[in-house]
């Protein structure tokens, strides 16, 4: 009779590497300049900071231009300069959030490859418990087998 190798607990756990806290490690990895880049992905890459700014520019705009002469703090071509300004802000914070979100894709690639190790680890205890439930149906057989046998040496 061919018997498989059959894995003990003990012998799993050799063949694999205990499984990490990616996320953790990931941080522990970022430099300040990094996790700054995060800090304004996060922040700025938000709903809530478009809101505050599309809010601000139309108050700008609409005051400057329906308010009373006197009352208007940044007249007609002042305002040109606020949408200048929006757009150095714009250009600025692209590379900013393409840094943090590269930062990001970083972090998920390393999360996909341990996952990827954590399922080989359990295909293997899988595999291993598979071929000791055929070891233990064989060696049933042989017992039923041996049984049977006794049974008719007897009768």
């Amino acid at each position: 009779m061919k018997y498989q190798k059959v894995h003990s607990i003990d012998e799993i756990k050799k063949l694999n590497r205990p499984a990490n806290n990616i996320n953790t490690q990931h941080k522990e990895k970022l430099s300040k300049i990094d996790k700054l880049a995060l800090w304004i992905t996060n922040r700025v890459g938000s709903m809530g900071f478009f809101l505050i700014i599309f809010c601000w520019t139309i108050s700008w705009l609409g005051w400057n231009t329906l308010a009373p002469v006197p009352m208007k703090f940044d007249p007609y071509p002042a305002f040109v300069l606020w949408l200048f300004i929006s757009n150095m802000i714009q250009i600025f914070l692209m590379p900013l959030i393409m840094i943090g979100q590269n930062l990001q894709s970083k972090h998920s690639e390393l999360r996909a490859e341990e996952d990827y190790l954590i399922n080989k680890k359990a295909e293997t205890e899988i595999e291993t418990i598979l071929m000791h439930l055929e070891n233990q149906n064989e060696l049933i057989l042989q017992i039923l087998q041996h049984l049977q046998d006794t049974e008719n040496k007897t009768k």
